[in-house]
């Protein structure tokens, strides 16, 4: 009686669409299987035994497993499985006692979905199952976030001098510090030359990145990240530039919030309030003053406005640059998957070193949602794996879903911001609709740049750093035309 033995097996709890089965007969068309009794009665186990089928098309993806830490493609479910091994099964809609193979997923990672007017956290996710591990990746997994640290350095350019249509050269660059040489190289390992800082962030260009690092300072960069609330305390490295500490989704999301709803800082909530067993409220996350809102009557007095406290980490023209720089990375960057949404988002993916973890992390004006997946003890996904194929698809279906009846609202631009239009390549202000143009948002004062200079190159020609430039290099900034510091 396979009943009995397969009662006693423990399955998951919080996943009631997926049943324990034991493999009863295996051959080539695929399984029988005798399903988990789910009634007990007087603490014995029912008596009924229920049995379905799995067809080979309905567990096409074991058919590719893994032996011997070899991966073989099997010709038949029974070079799978056996009589006797017990698995996972759900049930196929419309068919009678028909099932799918499932199965535990290797992979975890943690996802958030935060207001970012308020804080509130309005969805958690901490890995595949709690009833499998209760650890929660989303606030206690301490990840390298990669690429998705790169607007905070960004952030902090843009709010002390820089502009979107800065010139920095990506070309090649090698940093010595005492008897250690590091040589950072792009994700495709190639350099484009001279190219504007929206350019850099959409297409996640790492040399560029610790460029402007270099350029502006570290101490500068770990400041921001600090006040973003993403490291307690951040090594002033340039490495860390590129997202080489370790942190968390609930931080990383909250970092985003803050671009998202204008620079202003925000607390995480769990928890909205707490009443004592009288009413008494002891506990409240919302801490903003409301004068007039307790009044016992209307007298003709105008509208109680709420006094909003929060600190402004982050210049709001700033705020809006670096999310309209963002939109770029869903337009035209590393997650134009998540443009066929047809939603206004900003959003930034990103990939760690041998493809350890991968990130994304994106908003609309009202709802910001990230995530990272990973192995719990880290090693690569995958050669060419990336936060654009695999996290980004993600984030799209979930807002798909959690944006489905809202309106489509735009990013606001602050009073007094400009959008000129520019060249996308070199930065300088070019004729509206002309071929490559892209209407860009300056603060007051600034503006695209009459004079060329690149960010990272030496007047002696070099990069900067004392390495030649390439032929191409070269007449990129030779064919360049302009560009802005």
């Amino acid at each position: 009686d396979w009943g009995v033995p397969l009662g006693e097996v423990k399955g998951l709890d919080d996943v009631p669409e997926w049943t324990l089965a034991v493999v009863l007969e295996s051959g080539a068309s695929g399984l029988r299987i005798g399903l988990k009794p789910a009634r007990q009665v007087s603490g014995e186990l029912v008596k009924e035994r229920v049995e379905g089928t799995v067809s080979k098309e309905d567990m096409s993806f074991a058919m590719r497993h893994v032996v011997d830490g070899k991966t073989l493609k099997a010709n038949s479910p029974a070079d799978v499985l056996k009589p006797g091994d017990v698995v996972f099964v759900e049930k196929q809609e419309g068919g009678e006692n028909a099932y799918r193979l499932r199965q535990m997923p290797e992979v975890s990672g943690g996802m958030i979905a935060m207001d970012p007017h308020t804080g509130r956290v309005l969805a958690m996710v901490g890995g595949f199952s709690y009833a499998q591990s209760e650890f929660n990746r989303a606030t206690q997994a301490m990840r390298q976030p990669g690429s998705s640290f790169k607007p905070i350095v960004y952030a902090a350019a843009l709010d002390n001098g820089y502009t979107p249509a800065s010139v920095i050269m990506d070309g090649p660059i090698t940093i010595q510090s005492g008897n250690t040489v590091w040589t950072p190289k792009n994700y495709d390992g190639r350099a484009a030359g001279p190219s504007t800082l929206r350019s850099g962030i959409e297409r996640s260009r790492n040399l560029m990145t610790v460029r402007l690092a270099n350029d502006m300072g570290m101490k500068l960069v770990a400041e921001y990240a600090e006040r973003f609330g993403v490291y307690d305390k951040l090594a002033p490295y340039l490495p860390m530039s590129l997202g080489s500490g370790e942190t968390t989704v609930m931080r990383m999301v909250s970092a985003y919030a803050i671009m998202a709803n204008g620079g202003r800082s925000i607390k995480p909530s769990l928890i909205d309030r707490i009443q004592d067993r009288y009413g008494k409220t002891v506990f409240r996350h919302d801490d903003r003053g409301c004068e007039g809102c307790n009044a016992s009557d209307w007298q003709n007095q105008p509208e109680p406005e709420l006094i909003d406290n929060a600190e402004q980490v982050l210049d709001p023209m700033t705020a809006y640059q670096i999310t309209s720089m963002m939109v770029g990375v869903v337009q035209r960057g590393t997650a134009t998957s998540v443009a066929e949404l047809g939603r206004h988002i900003a959003g930034k993916t990103g990939t760690t070193n041998d493809e350890k973890d991968a990130w994304f992390i994106g908003y609309t004006p009202n709802l910001v949602v990230g995530l990272y997946l990973g192995y719990d003890k880290p090693r690569s996904l995958g050669r060419g794996t990336t936060g654009g194929g695999l996290s980004a698809p993600v984030f799209k279906d979930f807002m798909r879903a959690a944006l489905e009846g809202t309106p489509n609202v735009d990013f606001k631009v602050p009073d007094g911001m400009n959008l000129v239009s520019i060249d996308r390549k070199t930065g300088m202000q070019a004729t509206p609709g002309q071929p490559g143009t892209i209407m860009e948002a300056f603060k007051p004062g600034t503006g695209p740049a009459d004079s060329y200079w690149v960010i990272g190159m030496g007047e002696d020609g070099s990069n900067g750093y004392g390495e030649a430039l390439s032929p191409q290099a070269n007449q990129a900034i030779q064919s360049g035309g302009g560009g802005l510091y």
